[in-house]
């Protein structure tokens, strides 16, 4: 948190340095698919080693999701074509206002420009033959996209669950939600809710994300139920 002193800003365990919400999913195929580009997402790719990208999938569009679009200009360049992004009619509408000058033919093109495929999801897609189910989540009062993938699922920015998307999330093998901090917040799960939604996934593994500060990594882990953690930046996960 930028000005901050409190422990978990100060702490010296790896895993209370937190950058933006992101994952990468690479497949058994080869395919390379990205989850949100924060304003982090420079930052995550070369601390990470990430060299390529096929496809990227935006849960939303609020910032911390999407201002990282700009740099994924260096995979378009080197793909040689057009990054295939997916996203809700809402979300679209949000990468098309925010990036308006990669959409517009009068910008200057000296600077380079990512060059983006946008597709609106309104149904299971296929991302280079991966069945990706989109999982109908709230945000406050946005509804937003949750992600699953075989017997994986991902629900950042989430603070309800429908009840008509509970049954896309049984028998799964691992799920990573939304956990912000302990007291209650509008747009996000609280801990308890989160223990509460993970409770009822009953997924063999559960990883919480999107902590802020107020939720250092080791004590919150500490005191969370068998079978659940906090997740961290780096973490690696076989699915």
């Amino acid at each position: 948190m930028i000005a901050c002193d409190c422990p978990t800003c100060r702490s010296d365990d790896p895993r209370d340095q937190r950058l933006r919400p992101s994952i990468h999913l690479q497949m058994d195929d080869g395919a390379s698919i990205l989850v949100d580009a924060g304003p982090d997402l420079r930052q995550q790719a070369l601390r990470h080693g990430l060299r390529r990208l096929d496809t990227i999938v935006f849960t939303h569009g609020h910032a911390d999701h999407i201002l990282g679009i700009d740099e994924t200009r260096r995979f378009t360049a080197r793909r040689q074509q057009p990054m295939p992004c997916y996203g809700d009619a809402a979300t679209l509408a949000d990468i098309r206002r925010m990036f308006a000058y990669v959409f517009d033919p009068a910008t200057p093109k000296g600077g380079g420009l990512p060059s983006l495929d946008l597709i609106e999801v309104t149904g299971e897609f296929d991302v280079a033959g991966n069945r990706i189910t989109p999982v109908p989540i709230l945000h406050g009062d946005r509804p937003i996209l949750g992600l699953r993938i075989g017997r994986f699922a991902y629900l950042t920015d989430c603070s309800a669950i429908p009840e008509t998307s509970w049954p896309l999330l049984h028998n799964l093998d691992v799920v990573v939600l939304d956990a912000l901090r302990e007291r209650p917040h509008p747009t996000h799960f609280s801990l308890s809710e989160a223990v509460e939604a993970a409770h009822r996934v009953a997924a063999r593994r559960t990883y919480f994300t999107h902590m802020c500060h107020d939720l250092p990594h080791a004590d919150t882990c500490a005191r969370l139920p068998e079978g659940i953690s906090l997740a961290y930046d780096g973490l690696t996960l076989n699915v």
